[in-house]
């Protein structure tokens, strides 16, 4: 994307950062050191990016004050506390977004009773069912299914084919993705000689404000309670939460996590990509857990965990070392044994 453009001195001024070198050099887009061009913006956060910092062609360049001093191919640095920081609010100054236009398009379909606020958006064949609620601003994308009863906050954006099943709450400043399902029944039945019967979902489902749900990801409603994404929290693509599960404030949960029936994740918990976690657990506040885990028993408040099963890291790094050194081992065992058992040598 090319921006209309900013001078490396007015993205100083905005980060609050201190420039070197030419002020005046016009940044038109961002890009990485390897590849930004003349006008475009890049940054390093540590001395690992040292080659590229030197050899690159970037118009300005973010740096923390421990890479000041660095050799840097481009024409101006800004020194800042947090580049990623800074990087972000430059973004959002070079690329504002663009206010959307509101209305309703007539292929749109409204059920009984619906309430619409103000500057609301529904675009192409938007279906809206009875006693839905929508608050002001939200913008809903073409293809978008909201159930009886559905009710969502105020400057909420729901992107393409998002399906939110009957009676699901979604608070204010939320964000849905293309193709994430909401609310749908979770998966619970009674198994017997006959076969797999279903168990009635009546519970709700209830994203609170500012939480964000990636694509083709899936929350299901309650089987009896109501499984509930606490107040800021984010989820990746393709993440999957299951019944009367309970997500604490300001959880990331990254792409490929499924998180089992009525377990419970306290505040500010990371599940990194490809995490699966079963049924009945309680992850504490804070915990980590490391990707490609698999988390069988819970997790105390705090503590970082990783592996299959997962366990505290250093426990699980220990582990990880001992067994790459049976290696040499297992051959010396094979070697003795195909020698009758005698040692070389002995």
């Amino acid at each position: 994307m090319t921006a209309p453009g900013l001078t490396a001195q007015a993205v100083a001024d905005l980060v609050g950062g201190r420039l070197l070198g030419d002020g005046g050099v016009v940044l038109r887009g961002v890009g990485p050191l390897d590849r930004a061009g003349l006008e475009a913006l890049s940054f390093a956060v540590s001395e690992r990016y040292a080659a590229e910092l030197r050899e690159t062609s970037a118009g300005a360049v973010l740096l923390p004050e421990r890479l000041a001093e660095a050799p840097a191919g481009s024409r101006a640095r800004i020194v800042v506390a947090d580049p990623y920081d800074a990087l972000a609010r430059a973004i959002r100054a070079m690329f504002p977004a663009k206010p959307p236009v509101a209305g309703v398009d007539p292929t749109v379909r409204l059920g009984s009773g619906c309430s619409l606020g103000t500057e609301v958006t529904l675009g192409p064949f938007v279906v809206l069912g009875a006693g839905v609620r929508l608050g002001d601003r939200c913008r809903v994308a073409e293809g978008v299914s909201l159930g009886d009863d559905v009710v969502v906050g105020e400057d909420t954006v729901i992107g393409p084919r998002v399906v939110c099943y009957a009676g699901t709450r979604i608070g204010s400043r939320v964000v849905l993705k293309a193709g994430a399902v909401i609310g749908g029944d979770g998966f619970g039945y009674l198994s017997g000689a006959s076969g797999h019967t279903r168990i009635p979902h009546v519970g709700g489902c209830v994203l609170e404000d500012e939480v964000e749900i990636g694509s083709n990801s899936t929350v299901d409603r309650g089987s009896v309670d109501d499984t509930v994404i606490g107040r800021g929290s984010k989820l990746d693509n393709l993440v999957h939460v299951g019944h009367n599960v309970r997500i604490g404030e300001r959880c990331l949960l990254m792409a490929g996590v499924g998180v089992a029936g009525s377990t419970r994740v306290g505040d500010g918990v990371i599940l990194a990509g490809h995490v699966g976690v079963t049924d009945h657990l309680t992850i504490g506040t804070g915990a980590r857990v490391a990707a490609k885990s698999a988390v069988f028993g819970d997790v105390e408040p705090g503590v970082s965990v990783s592996g299959h099963p997962a366990r505290p890291h250093r426990q699980f790094l220990r582990a990880q070392a001992a067994l790459y050194r049976l290696a040499p081992i297992i051959s010396e065992v094979e070697r003795l044994a195909a020698g009758g058992g005698h040692r070389a040598g002995g």
